[in-house]
């Protein structure tokens, strides 16, 4: 398929699933822009990173024998990662939203340079990027140095599920290194595509498991014996908020037709964990609308620098590489998805707590058998790691470059961390699930709705009920792999 024009996080998925080509019109710009570059580099002048040196060192003039040198020193140097390797889901993406910003035609790229990162992505040659080392302010440095180096013929890559030199993938794809030209390193290095590609699969993942948390908080209602008055809509239509308005609507719709909603309830209200989900889920919901509009103009964006303005006949040396826009929301993204583990762990622990005609623990015979005990233990364990991943990372900073790059994002970190918080969220929503189902077998035979119903029934056919005690941990993984399914296509 060609590049799309215009990335949506909801097309993104699609995307990903195909190959894709430059359009005529990229190509077009992408060529009218290097050849001004080329005329103004041989009409002389001093640009940054263009024949100069980085950071602190932009003062320092270099001949123009030099340039192709002075820019594959750029990307060899700038590997300077650590740490654990960025998931190839993830480098993937970083391929696709590098290559949608150089195809604007504002870098400076070369043609063949950019149909390289094409051949990447089409081809599955992941490179090996490494989670530390950017501070999220003059692009994503030392990432996108470990992405751009392959196409030098150098580091590592990941390719047919296995890592291998990226000389060797070069080999056989039969493809030469490249041979770098002035500013195409600079033009590769700088940018937020590490940032904007976690945010991107954050909010992927976000969109499914806001579904998987309303799911469930309706099932566990059920398990639990809640009433649906909470959801009604003239509550929520004096207070209007579109995420809370979307939540009891699909609560609602969840529990229509369940038989166990006609059955009397003796209890005036239920806890909050229960009677506010529309006002807690949809307030994550607003979130998630804010922060996707804030990403999509991001990975639409061009944050290289310089930026190479042939229209005006300019070449600007600005800070769109700054990741402060990424690096607040972000945060805000890990606080407001990890309210849904924390209101999901509350829900575990009252259907395990022995209320409302269940057994304590949800164990078939208590006592003998701890039942789900411990795993709500664990997922208190984890909403506590939460709370603890949700400590701002926007709000430091750390001089470098000789004081030439005095304030950063640290939006790197906000991202890996909002990763890790996602993660989380998916195993809480997984142990809910598992009480909920088994609680809901002690519910029988009343019935729940029939699109729950037929939920239950598909995951019973993962995870049986528990008679005696077993190894949860079994059960809490295939729970969890369950969530990575649509919701809607199982109700």
């Amino acid at each position: 398929m060609e590049l799309p024009g215009h990335f949506k996080i909801a097309d993104l998925k699609q995307v990903l699933n195909n190959k894709i080509s430059l359009t005529s019109l990229d190509l077009e710009k992408v060529r009218a822009n290097r050849n001004y570059l080329d005329n103004k580099i041989a009409g002389g002048g001093t640009f940054y990173g263009i024949n100069t040196g980085f950071g602190s060192l932009c003062n320092v003039r270099i001949d123009d024998d030099q340039l192709k040198a002075l820019q594959e020193n750029l990307v060899t140097s700038h590997s300077c990662g650590f740490g654990d390797e960025v998931a190839a889901e993830i480098v993937k993406l970083m391929l696709l939203l590098k290559i949608r910003g150089l195809a604007q035609g504002f870098s400076g790229i070369h043609e063949d340079t950019l149909q390289r990162l094409v051949a990447f992505y089409n081809e599955d040659i992941l490179p090996v990027v490494y989670e530390q080392g950017s501070l999220g302010a003059s692009g994503d440095l030392a990432p996108l140095a470990h992405l751009s180096l392959p196409l030098l013929g150098k580091g590592e890559v990941r390719w047919q599920n296995k890592k291998a030199a990226a000389a060797d993938a070069l080999t056989q794809h039969g493809m030469a290194p490249l041979a770098l030209h002035a500013k195409e390193g600079l033009a590769l290095l700088n940018g937020t595509q590490f940032m904007s590609s976690y945010a991107s699969w954050a909010l992927l993942q976000a969109d499914r498991l806001q579904r998987w948390a309303d799911v469930i908080a309706a099932l566990s209602l059920e398990a639990f014996d809640g009433k649906a008055e909470p959801f009604s809509h003239p509550i929520h239509r004096v207070r209007p908020h579109a995420g809370q308005i979307e939540t009891a609507a699909a609560v609602r719709a969840l529990l229509q037709g369940s038989a166990l909603q006609q059955n009397i309830k003796t209890q005036v209200q239920d806890p909050y964990s229960f009677r506010c989900v529309p006002q807690v889920h949809g307030a994550t919901k607003d979130v998630i609308r804010h922060i996707t509009e804030i990403v999509e103009t991001e990975i639409n964006s061009v944050t290289d620098n310089p930026i190479v303005f042939e229209e005006e006949d300019l070449i600007l040396s600005g800070g769109n590489f700054h990741g402060q826009p990424l690096a607040l929301h972000l945060d805000f993204f890990a606080i407001a998805m990890a309210e849904l583990a924390n209101i999901s762990e509350r829900r575990t622990y009252l259907l395990v707590s022995g209320q409302r005609g269940l057994p304590p623990f949800l164990a078939q015979n208590p006592g003998l058998h701890s039942g789900f005990m411990i795993a709500q233990y664990t997922a208190a364990a984890i909403v506590s790691q939460n709370k603890q991943l949700c400590t701002p990372a926007s709000v430091d900073s750390i001089v470098s470059s000789n004081g030439q790059e005095d304030h950063v994002s640290m939006g790197a970190n906000a991202a890996t961390k909002l990763k890790k918080v996602i993660e989380n969220v998916q195993r809480v929503l997984a142990i809910e699930l598992l009480c909920a189902a088994q609680a809901m077998d002690f519910r029988r035979p009343g019935l729940s709705a029939p699109g729950l119903e037929r939920l239950l029934s598909a995951f019973r056919e993962q995870v049986s009920f528990n008679d005696a005690d077993r190894v949860l941990h079994e059960d809490m993984v295939k729970a969890e792999r369950f969530l990575d399914q649509d919701a809607d296509l199982l109700l």
